[in-house]
């Protein structure tokens, strides 16, 4: 089930959703065009490494870069390929303006930041003597796939289901297409070794639980209730772990 667009109007122009997808794009590019990508060096230099952070775990000197605790908000911004990039800013171009609108810029980039800590930190928890990078926005991005389900669970989501030559474009309802989402983390998480590079499911499922239980605090002092679904559309393998 891959979700197109949602039938869920703004008031506001989400500035900052640009300015994040817009600064992942650019750093992605700026992997690209790095001489220590295809090594996977890089990785080593801005991602979170869960033995750097929990237990002293040195990286060679030649790619260190930032302290571990850096790492939280760097590896925020880092994706391992163009699959990795596509599929998150996807997901934020079509559920992060939603959330923005209500909580204002401030406290929106404040609660994405946080959900992305928690999601990473959830991760490293699942293995804290691995010492393989993890990088990826889509544990912040599943922070806001949280808030969402909260605020908006009767939203219209149209979706694309792909079933060959059946395949389908239909709209759900956001709770199930989210919903199927945070259970497939589950399904693929206990189907997926902690030990090797991959996709980081445990950053997903923690960002999710976080983003559902904050929002519920951070919707707080917000003028008005969130807008609920109108008939109106918007328009529309590297050595780490992926988030």
């Amino acid at each position: 089930m891959i979700p197109l667009k949602d039938d869920n109007p703004t008031s506001s122009t989400p500035i900052i959703t640009y300015f994040l997808i817009g600064a992942c794009i650019v750093i992605f590019l700026l992997e690209l065009s790095s001489p220590n990508y295809d090594s996977g060096a890089i990785f080593y230099s801005w991602g979170f490494i869960p033995a750097s952070f929990f237990h002293n775990f040195e990286v060679p000197s030649e790619v260190y870069r930032v302290t571990p605790m850096a790492t939280l908000f760097t590896s925020m911004f880092m994706h391992g390929g163009f699959m990795h990039l596509i599929g998150n800013m996807l997901y934020m171009w079509i559920f992060a303006d939603n959330i923005e609108d209500e909580l204002g810029k401030t406290k929106f980039i404040i609660f994405y930041l946080l959900s992305g800590i928690a999601a990473t930190l959830t991760q490293g928890y699942m293995n804290t003597e691995s010492t393989i990078p993890m990088v990826g926005a889509s544990g912040a991005i599943g922070g806001i796939l949280g808030a969402y389900i909260v605020n908006h669970p009767k939203a219209k989501v149209l979706v694309l289901i792909p079933l060959g030559f059946f395949s389908q474009i239909i709209k759900i309802p956001a709770i199930f297409v989210l919903g199927f989402w945070f259970v497939l983390q589950f399904i693929s998480s206990a189907a997926t070794s902690s030990t090797g590079g991959g996709v980081a499911y445990g950053a997903h499922i923690g960002g999710f639980i976080f983003g559902a239980i904050a929002i519920l605090f951070f919707n707080r002092g917000v003028r008005g209730k969130p807008a609920r679904a109108k008939k109106v559309s918007k328009k529309i393998k590297n050595p780490c772990d992926q988030a």
